[in-house]
């Protein structure tokens, strides 16, 4: 249990390390207000015109008798808006850190070298294409494995009595440990960890990771508080890291001349 209070306490110095360094990282706000604009398009297309996707998806209901297939077709529809609902929370992180590589990508090697007590910042020998389209390649795999996990969580949901109470904070929790999976891949990337030996390293202590994703995708589910609260997140995800992969580490302060300890892969 005392993982969940220092996985929360990385996700708290993660945004105070930013605040110390506002004027440097302000930029690292664009990203995820990109991200934002283009689900929240999304998100009102689907609003839009979900319903008569979903009149098209079910001919079969036409003949129906009155309130009974108009009453089938609103609970789809509503099925359909809360599932994207759900895949955007899912995936926002993943698409910003993808629209913000260079941003977060600094920001994490400042954070690593400010921590580490010799004040060396680990650095991929990777190109920047190389390493953008490993993110992207990664990225996709998670948003399939999410894909899945929401589609089972919303079938559960509609369980009785289970569904509106279990449910929810499962899904929580799968919301943390994906968000801590995605933030996590910027310095464990940087360290040549593929996305297999990531995951296996996250699963080891799943308590940390919940302690750190689990507030944060609560946090998240305000659409802008997920703007304002994301370069933090890198930042305690570089601390976080460093725990998982037991390096010892000084407390994050002002930023020392980073020297480069590069990684192949």
């Amino acid at each position: 249990m005392r993982d969940l209070g220092v996985g929360f306490k990385y996700l708290v110095e993660g945004q105070r390390w930013v605040a110390r360094h506002g004027r440097r990282y302000g930029a690292a706000l664009l990203p995820g207000l990109i991200a934002l604009v283009l689900y929240a398009a999304a998100l009102v297309a689907l609003a839009i015109w979900g319903g008569d996707a979903v009149t098209w998806a079910t001919p079969f209901a036409d003949h129906w008798s009155s309130p009974w297939g108009t009453l089938f077709r609103g609970l789809l529809t509503a099925v359909l808006f809360a599932l994207g609902l759900l895949l955007a929370v899912l995936t926002f992180t993943a698409v910003t850190l993808v629209i913000g590589q260079p941003f977060y990508d600094s920001l994490s090697e400042r954070v690593d070298a400010s921590a580490s007590p010799d004040g060396i910042a680990p650095r991929s020998a990777l190109p920047f294409w190389r390493e953008l389209w490993l993110s992207v390649r990664d990225s996709l795999r998670i948003l399939v494995r999410a894909t899945v996990w929401g589609v089972l969580l919303f079938a559960l949901g509609l369980l009785p009595f289970v569904g509106q109470t279990a449910v929810p904070v499962l899904g929580f929790f799968v919301t943390g440990f994906f968000l801590a999976e995605e933030l996590t891949s910027i310095p464990l990337q940087r360290r040549g960890l593929d996305l297999r030996t990531r995951l296996t390293l996250l699963r080891s202590r799943r308590m940390l990771v919940w302690g750190y994703g689990t507030p944060l995708g609560l946090a998240f589910l305000v659409p802008f508080v997920a703007i304002f609260l994301m370069p933090g997140a890198v930042a305690g995800a570089t601390l976080l890291a460093r725990d998982l992969l037991g390096e010892e580490s000084g407390p994050a302060e002002p930023e020392p001349v980073t020297r480069e300890r590069t990684t192949d892969r």
